[in-house]
């Protein structure tokens, strides 16, 4: 059984992390790591994947209008097909489409994702490796277009490069925006549609995971989700905020540091992989 402060804890780095590109997986794993959990426990990946879904529901609070239009215009054009070559209704299907491969792969490699991949020698190589593509998204994407001139292409290599984030370490967030900036969007628009394609794909690894919650408990999971709710909303609004005027590089220190602080770790026996 998890305690109420494991919860709150818990609650507070996934809010923080989720949604910034620095990992929340790694982050989630360092903290139980520290509050003494086995991590790869399956009641505890299930927690860990439960309480996203509080993180979801910020997000989808805070982009509520903008969900609402593109259903909307999606089922407009649905029914008929004048609207169909609304951009509403393009943008509907991109985050359709691009929420597939990361469906598909999350499912066929479950057993790795919860298994081998749950250690900390993974988290800090996540960590450091991707901080490079980072760099180079911000570097060689050229930045001149916005959410109204995506095409099926970017929303496809979004969703596949999203599939890195199955990786500990490597941030949902950090791998879909450099494969928006890789296509060449705008930073902000690229940072959207981010967080667009992961609400299907968070709600759904929430859902799946919730079979497994049992031994943790109904009232620290409840505490842990809305914990994760109110400080994921606020750290969407920050982000979006921040990449309007800064790099994605700009992370990259700290994820380097921290890749770094886990190895050292791991290697004086003060933590241990999983």
């Amino acid at each position: 059984m998890l305690s109420y402060f494991d919860a709150i804890v818990l609650g507070v780095v996934e809010g923080l992390t989720e949604f910034l590109p620095i990992s929340s997986t790694a982050h989630l794993t360092i903290a139980e790591q520290a509050l003494g959990l086995t991590i790869d426990d399956p009641s505890v990946t299930a927690f860990t994947a439960v309480i996203q879904v509080g993180a979801i529901a910020a997000v989808v609070l805070y982009f509520f209008g903008d969900i609402v239009r593109l259903l909307m215009a999606w089922f407009r054009g649905i029914l008929h097909a004048e609207h169909r070559r609304e951009p509403d209704h393009r943008m509907a299907w991109f985050v359709i489409v691009g929420s597939i491969p990361i469906g598909v792969v999350g499912f066929l490699a479950r057993d790795l994702i919860t298994g081998p991949l749950r250690s900390l020698w993974v988290v800090a190589a996540g960590l450091i490796l991707w901080s490079p593509v980072m760099l180079l998204a911000e570097r060689n994407g050229r930045q001149d277009r916005g959410e109204d001139q995506m095409t099926m292409t970017d929303s496809i290599v979004m969703g596949l490069v999203q599939c890195f984030a199955l990786i500990p370490g490597v941030s949902r967030s950090g791998a879909t925006i450099s494969g928006g900036l890789f296509q060449g969007l705008e930073r902000v628009a690229a940072t959207r549609v981010a967080f667009l394609l992961g609400i299907p794909a968070l709600t759904a690894a929430g859902l799946y995971e919730l079979k497994d919650v049992s031994g943790i408990g109904v009232g620290p999971t409840l505490v842990g989700t809305v914990i994760s709710f109110l400080v994921a909303y606020a750290s969407v609004a920050w982000l979006l905020r921040f990449v309007a005027h800064h790099s994605i590089g700009a992370f990259v220190p700290y994820r380097v540091g921290m890749g770094l602080l886990v190895i050292v770790l791991l290697v004086t026996g003060v933590f241990t992989a999983t």
